[in-house]
Parts: C-alpha cells; sequence; structure tokens
C-alpha cells in the first residue's frame, strides 16, 4: 500500500468517509468535489438511517450518474478515539471490493492528525496477505493508492507520521511473515540466514550466528537438549543496533521453535500444523529490529532468538534427562514438550553479557495462558513492578493487551522441587501453569554484571500463546500470524 498526503480536496477515485454515529447528512467537509448524484445517495442513506456510523461498519456505494464512495463507522464521536480510527482503517481494506478500485482518497470531518495517521495505520496493518505458495493469479490488483487529505497547516506533521507508521508497519508485516512460512522452508539455520541479509541492509545493525557446534563448545544446553533431535539444528542469533552507543540498552529475547512436535513426548495430531507459530517469539523480536531500523531509530538495542526444532528421533533428549545449561545450573526434563523454556534459559543467561538496561521475553510458551486469557490478551509477567506497568501501558498505547500476571514465590519453590537438579522443568500439576513457567525463567534471569549478591536485572515474559496466532478478534489481521507486540515495544522503546 502507498499512503500519501495532501492538503487538497479532489477525489482520487472512491471516497472514503469517515463517518460519526448519528450522522444524518454529508459533512461539508466530506461533501467537496462529491458527484452530485452520489452525494444525494449518501445523504438519503444516512438519512434513513440505512447507515448509523457504528464502530467498524461499512457500506459501500456507487452513484448513478457516477462517483464511488465506501462509509466507515467511526462510532460515537465522543468514544472516537485513536484505537477507534486504527479500527475503521483497517475494516476499509477488510470490506473493500475489487469494484472500489485501487485507488482511494480518504477524507476526514476535522479529525486531529493522530486520528489521521491512526486511521492510515489500521489501512496499512490490515493490508497484507501471505501468498507466496499460491499460483500467480492473472487478476490480481495493483498496490492500493491511499490518498489521505488534511487541512492545510498538517501535511507536514501527517506526512511525518505515516512515514513512521509505515516504518513500524514493515516490522509487523515482517513478523507475520516469519510465522506464516511453512515449517520446510522455516527452520533455525533459514531464521538465520534471512537475518544475516537483512542486516546488510543498514548500516547501524550487526547480526551474530552461533550454530550449532559452537553452542555446544559453550555450554548452552537447553538450546542444544530441545534441537538435536532433528537433522535441522539449532542456533542462536544475535541482533545489535548501534551497539557503538555508550550507556546501557533494551534487551529482546525470543523463543523461536520453528516447528514444535512436543519431542518424545509427542502432541496430538489434531492442528499440529499450527506448531509452525511455536516460533513467534522471535518473530516478534526480528519484527521489532526491522521497525527500529526501518524508522531511523539511533539508540542502542540488542537481541538475541533461540532457534531449534523440536523432533523426536533416537538422538532427541528424553523425559528424565538432566541438561545443563549456559548458567551452570541443571534441569531435570520431565517433558519434552516444555522446551520453550529450555532455550530461553540459555538466551536469557547470555543476555546478561550485554549488560542490558532490561530484558524482555516473547514466547509461545504455554496452553496455560491461553486457558486464562483467551486470545484476548498476552500474559505479562515481571520481577520489576514498574516496569511492568511500563508494558502495559505501552501495549495500551497501541491497542494491544498485555495482561499482568503473578510472579509468586511459590510458584518459584515448585519448579525448584527436583530431588536430582537444580530445577525442573514443569510444574508438580496442571494448575496454573503458565504461572510456573514464568517463575522457571526468572531462575535464568542474571543479576547485574552476573554478581551473585547483585541486583537482579528488570525483566519481563511475555507469553503470547493465545496472540501471536488465532486471534480472530483481532481487527487489523484477516488470519494467520499477527505479529503482536512489535507496535507496543516499538512505542516503549522510542518513548524511553
Amino acid at each position: 500500500m502507498k499512503v500519501s498526503v495532501s492538503p487538497g480536496h479532489n477525489i482520487n477515485g472512491t471516497l472514503i468517509m469517515p463517518i460519526f454515529e448519528g450522522t444524518e447528512s454529508v459533512p461539508e467537509s466530506h461533501a467537496e468535489g462529491m458527484h452530485t448524484a452520489l452525494k444525494s445517495q449518501v445523504n438519503m442513506v444516512l438519512g434513513e438511517g440505512d447507515f448509523k456510523g457504528k464502530a467498524k461498519s461499512t457500506m459501500s456505494l456507487v452513484g448513478t450518474e457516477g462517483g464511488k464512495a465506501m462509509l466507515v463507522g467511526l462510532g460515537k464521536k465522543e468514544d472516537a478515539d485513536v484505537h477507534a480510527y486504527r479500527k475503521a482503517g483497517a475494516a476499509v481494506v477488510a470490506a473493500r471490493k475489487k469494484s472500489l478500485g485501487t485507488e482511494l482518497t480518504v477524507r476526514f470531518s476535522g479529525a486531529p492528525v493522530d486520528c489521521m495517521g491512526s486511521f492510515a495505520e489500521g489501512m496499512m496493518l490490515r493490508d497484507y496477505s501471505f501468498d507466496n505458495y499460491k499460483a500467480e493469479d492473472e487478476d490480481k490488483e495493483d498496490e492500493l493508492e491511499v490518498r489521505v487529505t488534511c487541512d492545510a497547516g498538517q501535511e507536514k506533521e501527517l506526512s511525518s507520521l505515516i512515514h513512521t507508521l509505515a516504518g513500524v508497519t514493515s516490522g509487523v508485516h515482517l513478523s507475520r511473515d516469519l510465522g506464516n512460512m511453512p515449517p520446510n522452508d522455516m527452520y533455525p539455520e533459514a531464521f538465520a540466514d534471512q537475518a544475516w541479509e537483512w542486516a546488510k541492509e543498514f548500516d547501524n545493525v550487526q547480526v551474530t550466528i552461533i550454530n550449532y557446534d559452537q553452542a555446544q563448545k559453550a555450554g548452552m544446553g537447553g538450546l542444544v537438549a530441545v534441537g538435536m533431535g532433528s537433522s535441522r539444528k539449532p542456533c542462536m542469533v544475535i541482533f545489535e543496533m548501534n551497539s557503538d552507543k555508550k550507556g546501557r540498552g533494551p534487551m529482546l529475547v525470543g523463543k523461536g521453535i520453528t516447528f514444535d512436535t512436543g519431542g518424545i513426548s509427542l502432541k496430538p495430531g489434531a492442528n499440529m500444523d499450527e506448531m509452525k507459530y511455536d516460533m513467534g517469539g522471535s518473530a516478534t523480536v526480528f519484527g521489532t529490529m526491522q521497525a527500529l531500523a526501518a524508522t531511523g531509530f539511533e539508540g542502542k538495542v540488542t537481541a538475541i532468538t533461540c532457534m531449534a526444532e523440536n523432533m523426536p528421533a533416537a538422538n532427541a533428549q528424553r523425559p528424565g534427562d538432566v541438561i545443563t545449561t549456559l548458567s551452570g545450573k541443571t534441569i531435570e526434563v520431565l517433558n519434552t514438550d516444555a522446551e520453550g523454556r529450555l532455550v530461553l534459559s540459555d538466551g536469557l543467561w547470555k543476555a546478561g553479557e550485554f549488560d542490558p538496561e532490561y530484558i524482555i521475553d516473547f514466547a509461545t510458551l504455554t496452553g496455560a495462558c491461553v486457558v486464562a486469557l483467551g486470545h484476548e490478551a498476552t500474559g505479562l509477567w515481571s520481577n520489576d513492578d514498574d516496569f511492568r506497568t511500563r508494558i502495559h501501558e505501552a501495549g495500551n498505547a497501541v491497542g494491544e493487551l498485555a495482561w499482568p500476571m503473578p510472579l509468586l514465590p511459590a510458584f518459584e519453590k515448585e519448579m525448584t522441587d527436583s530431588k536430582i537438579a537444580d530445577t525442573r522443568n514443569l510444574g508438580a500439576g496442571r494448575w496454573g501453569g503458565a504461572n510456573t513457567a514464568a517463575a522457571f525463567l526468572k531462575q535464568f534471569v542474571p543479576n547485574r554484571n552476573y554478581e551473585k549478591d547483585g541486583e537482579q536485572i528488570p525483566w519481563a515474559h511475555m507469553d503470547i500463546a493465545g496472540t501471536y496466532w488465532g486471534a480472530k478478534t483481532n481487527t487489523m489481521v484477516g488470519n494467520g500470524a499477527t505479529g503482536v507486540h512489535v507496535r507496543t515495544m516499538y512505542h516503549l522503546i522510542t518513548n524511553g
């Protein structure tokens, strides 16, 4: 989608008209340049209440003598914030028919710049498809060209905002692409290769790949154990942006299980194809780095993705194994399908080497989180209440809900209740599974500079098992991977 901004009032192609609930006639700001017949038709529809302007509702109209329009509802005027505008923009793209053409002119009625930008953002986020594996469609439409009109004096600010939002959207779309890729083409080394090639596009980004042999020599027992049963061996990918800048910067860590069979603790066959999405955490991390790079962010940011394919094989890890992680802590493996936390144990500990300001990990970690929060919210745990609140508020600011969850000492105690190792990878029962998983991860968050009695680095864990895919109520997504929390992280990082 190409989006341009113009203070002019000419109509190119189909006119998109955001309408508040209760509007009974064409607003004056919409009317300029409209074909008389089309204006009469819109007035009739609004006057008779055929289109009420309810949030996200749409209606397409074609004038009897020319001109095309789509009405889109913003809901009640007093409730029409940036989120309402974003959802309305997405609704336009979701409902648009080929008959409306590929040229669209969006005309607002006295909207603030941030709301106009949010409407364009919704359009860009929803204008996504993953059709790389389909035969080429000879009737495929050209790229959408959207012209957003504004009042004189608003053009520069709105253009700048939309340019930034387009860069962030490119990160969301990259995250979706990575998640939607089939697992025969998206495996650990394929992810690493893509990251390596991507980094060549930017002067301020470096990518380092720790391969299987190097991971073994370094003592990354969690990463190695999960991936050693696959012919496609595990690796760790490290992203560094503006690493020459002094001081501490954010650290993002992503779970990257490119396909999860459950290993020896084999999953049921039904819907196992969805386990290609189990690398959603690493996709979120990569997408966030793309969003930051595309918008020219000048601060220091580092990220680690822990990539593995969890397969059953003669040389796969077994329930009952004890592994030694990068931290030196041992883990009793009680279930090989609780593998994401194993790769993250090494990623979190490795993160401490960069002395980050804070660490946030992302993982499609537990079905228990989906049971608790459905597909509506990400689970959010932290060792720092203020930091957890900052992330929660960043998610609210962009319409991506991250719900605070408890990190109780009892959960931590439960995960250290192993008779033969320092910790175990499974709780004692079925209850609170998302919480015990977070408590497990907390054990591998290093203290500042690895000092034995030092203060633990501020850390948060985001369980995106319910929000990275299957989120059918997410207006910004048609199907498949959602790219959730790229925008949350962009907001958090760029706002300090």
